[in-house]
């Protein structure tokens, strides 16, 4: 059998060199300058554009494109395809077009006063194609904060010490808001308090473990907060009533953090939970060696094979009950940990509004990706160590704990006892999850706010609002989560920000047309083109097959599904087919600017489009 060791070596390996040799190359390509002032120096204001350290900004970006997608993705492709297929998109596709969207998303942020993707669109484009990607981006921000919300309640239902663990990490990171903007106090003597306080929430979790209902599957006993069966709270009949409540509840938390300033809770919060993900990540995988070499493992060394298929059969094995080809599904199951547009509108929305100086631009965007693919890593490492039970995985709800049991067995390497590992591994998880909730749908409201731009009507001033805008997207997410079903939305999602990322890839390969004609367009126009015809031909699947054929066309389906499991599907039938249609038109609008602007060459001595030069 093979050693997961051999799935930390490839992804090591091939991440070192791309950070050595193609971030360095990249850094010169876009011509770095700290003497340029960022947009966070020049508009300070206290509330968005706010300087921050690289550690605290770095802490903010990876926690916020980290999240828990490059965990869920690489766990549901490897129960249907194998772990060599999963392993090999992350090791080769993250260096060579994650980390450049990533990197280049926020290079063309900062030349651009911090705006978002969007605003650069339409800087080069129009305002009809600023007006499209926005809505684009949008709707993926809905499908984001759906699927996130499923995935924090299924561990907090599954682990209820993790959710004791994250409500006094939530409490922590607003004290420690505090701590560093209000009282001025130092961040190292603070960072050493509050760090300390996280981890001890995971005993706290163990002693006194909580949950809204009875919890139910993986979990043991728990203090139950609320009375009765909740029966009446949505969606408790397809998740059962403690999942379906802390689904309410993460939305609802999501949102009312998404309109707070973000030194209340943001930046707090993504700098400490960044100490979880690095002790997480890198814990995990020295944990891997040691254990390998020092057969220290529970179990010994034996411990640490794959047990996972290295490969089942192109359509999908045995381990779950779906029928999906490899191409192209793997490329979208596999969103985040490879490739994501979800973090151009991290880099372009908030990260490039905190950017101290330009240099820093290599370690948080391009270096931010690859630590998420080691994250990807870690996740395929621990699943592929759990031997897969009797009667195979049944769905999301049962193979996402896998990460925290695997996660945990690793880490007994060191001597952690089982159980806490797990708990520690499930806090890290839903750390990201709930960063990754309230962070897109603040993104969701400078969506809104860039496409009404300065309200004229009261429609539009209502639209603008932020509790109002906030407000629909939660909610619209919500109807679709509602649903339960995982198999058909999980991809979607990924389609769709896949596409996302190769409409930011476009916006950049623009912004070097117009720059200067000395700048080749290969970097970043040859992952435009891959990850065009891979999303849209999966979502153009998931749309005719998965939300037509398998669903309206099937007598059988249609004799049993609710009325809330129609309207779920015919929406993601509908999203499917508006998102390729949007993205099909930004990119014929981008390629004619392309066209028109090498037609009319800029001399080499002109400075770079949205520079301090121009």
């Amino acid at each position: 059998m093979t050693g997961v060791i051999w799935i930390v070596v490839l992804v090591v390996g091939l991440f070192s060199a791309g950070y050595v040799g193609y971030g360095r190359y990249l850094s010169r390509f876009v011509e770095l300058d700290d003497s340029r002032d960022t947009p966070a120096h020049k508009y300070q204001d206290g509330q968005e554009y706010v300087p921050a350290k690289k550690p605290v900004l770095l802490g903010h970006h990876f926690s916020s494109i980290a999240g828990g997608a490059p965990i869920a993705g690489p766990i549901t492709a490897a129960f249907i395809w194998g772990w060599v297929p999963a392993v090999l998109w992350v090791a080769i596709g993250n260096p060579l077009m994650g980390a450049v969207h990533d990197f280049m998303a926020l290079s063309s942020s900062i030349r651009h006063e911090g705006k978002s993707i969007g605003f650069i669109i339409g800087e080069y484009i129009g305002r009809r194609g600023k007006n499209m990607f926005l809505l684009f981006a949008f709707l993926v921000i809905i499908l984001v904060v759906a699927v996130f919300a499923l995935l924090v309640a299924i561990i907090l239902d599954a682990y209820p010490q993790a959710a004791t663990a994250s409500l006094i990490y939530i409490g922590l990171a607003v004290v420690f808001g505090v701590w560093l903007y209000q009282l001025d106090l130092p961040l190292s003597v603070g960072t050493l308090l509050f760090v300390a306080g996280i981890f001890g929430s995971v005993w706290a979790g163990l002693q006194f473990p909580v949950a809204l209902y009875e919890p139910s599957g993986f979990a043991d006993e728990a203090f139950v907060l609320l009375s009765g069966s909740g029966e009446w709270v949505p969606g408790a009949g397809l998740f059962g009533a403690n999942t379906a409540m802390w689904i309410l509840v993460s939305l609802v938390y999501a949102a009312l953090a998404s309109v707070l300033p973000v030194w209340v809770l943001l930046q707090p919060r993504d700098y400490l939970s960044s100490f979880l993900l690095y002790t997480g990540v890198g814990g995990t995988l020295l944990a891997i060696v040691v254990g390998t070499i020092l057969g220290t493992t529970e179990g010994g060394a034996s411990a640490l094979q794959i047990e996972v298929p290295a490969y089942t059969s192109f359509m999908g094995g045995p381990l779950v009950d779906v029928a999906m080809p490899l191409f192209p599904l793997l490329f979208i199951t596999i969103a985040c940990g490879t490739i994501s547009g979800f973090h151009s509108l991290v880099s372009s929305g908030t990260t490039a509004k905190q950017l101290n100086k330009e240099s820093d631009a290599r370690t948080i965007g391009y270096g931010g990706m690859l630590a998420e693919g080691l994250l990807a890593a870690t996740a395929l490492s621990a699943v592929s160590v759990i031997a897969v039970t009797e009667g195979g995985v049944s769905g999301i709800g049962a193979a996402l704990p896998n990460f925290a049991e695997g996660g945990g067995l690793i880490l007994t390497s060191f001597g952690i006892p089982l159980l806490t590992g797990e708990v520690f591994m499930a806090l890290v998880f839903v750390s990201f999850l709930l960063t990754s909730l309230d962070t897109a749908l603040r993104l969701g409201r400078y969506m809104v706010e860039e496409l009404v731009g300065t309200p004229e009507t009261p429609v539009e001033e209502t639209a603008a609002n932020k509790y109002v805008n906030t407000g629909i997207a939660t909610f619209a997410a919500f109807l679709l989560v509602s649903s339960g079903q995982w198999e058909q939305l999980w991809p979607l999602f990924g389609g769709a920000n896949q596409l996302l990322a190769a409409l930011a890839l476009l916006a950049a390969t623009v912004w070097l047309a117009n720059w200067k004609d000395t700048k080749q367009l290969l970097t970043t126009g040859v992952p435009v083109i891959v990850m065009t015809f891979i999303t849209i031909c999966g979502l153009l699947w998931l749309a005719f097959v998965e939300n037509l054929q398998r669903t309206f066309l099937s007598s059988e389906w249609m004799a049993e599904a609710s009325a809330l499991e129609m309207g779920s599907s015919a929406m993601r039938l509908v999203l499917a087919l508006v998102l390729v249609w949007l993205a099909l038109s930004i990119i014929k609008m981008g390629y004619d600017n392309v066209q028109s602007a090498r037609d009319n060459l800029l001399t080499t001595d002109e400075p770079a489009v949205g520079t301090d030069d121009d």
